[in-house]
């Protein structure tokens, strides 16, 4: 049996897992990300904790497949980072850098893709060859695979399904630089900006207006416990987001589209209100393309991480 570790590195803190070959997680740890001075203890913290495990278990080298880094910033084919904000890194190749520091053999990919493989692998994609999977949090990321393979791009920006522009009438402007961007309309902070804007320019009643404070939960909660105008915020919500994905779906025809993040805690009433909208949009040939849950939570990246070394 052959062993990896699987690494997912947020601005925060670093999740490690230990994983066997046919991917089953034997143990998990966290680190705090020290993102000061460059961020320069983050790898050796990774490569010590990594050292550690293997000192405890009594593995060797060669008991290892290596190791999978999934990161928040761009990363190529051959491991090079062009920048992580969240980390204080520049550009460098983080194959060579950990792969010095550890002695194993070192995979890197952007984290949302890795959360996607992962997914994909052991998740909510389980049984399928290409997948969607979009990650709905403060932002919209994701990762797409096809015929098995995650598509990360000439660039290591393949999968950006946040930054698909839609026919949202306002062309809200994104932090990207863009306008109309759907992240600014069906990520968790989106749904908060489209709801207050909708009630500036309404008169109809809501509970949500004895908010002085309200988050996407409470418009979730407000929608599911009859509130008219939450209702009808959450359609236009998933409308948005549904013309994003019938776009992506024309370029990669996947057989399922999976929706993680925080904002799919709420589950169905998500889940079945996004496809629905879907459905009106999609270009005929994708109708049976099929809608999940993600099922991993924040182990997704770990094992897509993992995933990297196959």
């Amino acid at each position: 049996m052959k062993y990896g570790f699987g690494v997912d590195v947020g601005g925060t803190t670093v999740k490690l897992g230990l994983l066997s070959e046919a991917g089953e997680l034997l143990e998990k740890w966290e680190l705090p990300s020290r993102t000061e001075n460059g961020g320069e203890n983050i790898l050796p913290d990774i490569a010590r904790s990594v050292q550690d495990c293997m000192a405890r278990r009594g593995l060797s080298r060669d008991d290892c497949l290596g190791l999978g880094i999934g990161v928040p910033g761009p990363v190529d084919a051959s491991g090079m980072v062009n920048r992580c904000v969240n980390l204080n890194w520049g550009v460098f190749n983080l194959h060579d850098a950990l792969g010095i520091l550890t002695g194993l053999r070192v995979r890197a990919g952007n984290d949302a893709n890795c959360a996607a493989l992962g997914e994909f692998w052991m998740g909510g994609g389980s049984g399928c060859r290409s997948a969607i999977f979009v990650t709905l949090g403060t932002g919209i990321g994701g990762g797409v695979i096809v015929d098995g393979r995650l598509l990360t791009g000439a660039h290591g920006v393949g999968g950006e399904l946040g930054h698909i522009e839609i026919s949202a009438p306002d062309k809200a402007p994104c932090t990207c630089g863009k306008r109309g961007c759907v992240e600014q309309y069906a990520s968790a902070n989106g749904i908060v900006r489209v709801t207050k804007k909708r009630l500036a320019e309404s008169a109809e009643p809501s509970c949500l207006r004895a908010m002085e404070h309200f988050a996407c939960k409470d418009v979730f909660d407000a929608a599911r416990g009859g509130d008219a105008f939450a209702v009808e915020t959450l359609e236009q919500v998933f409308d948005y987001l549904g013309e994003a994905l019938a776009d992506a779906c024309c370029v990669c025809d996947p057989e399922r589209i999976i929706l993680g993040g925080g904002v799919s805690r709420a589950g169905d009433y998500l889940l079945r209100g996004v496809e629905r909208h879907f459905r009106a949009h999609m270009f005929h040939a994708c109708k049976d393309t099929q809608f999940a849950l993600a099922t991993l939570g924040n182990d997704a990246g770990m094992y897509g991480a993992f995933r990297l070394l196959a």
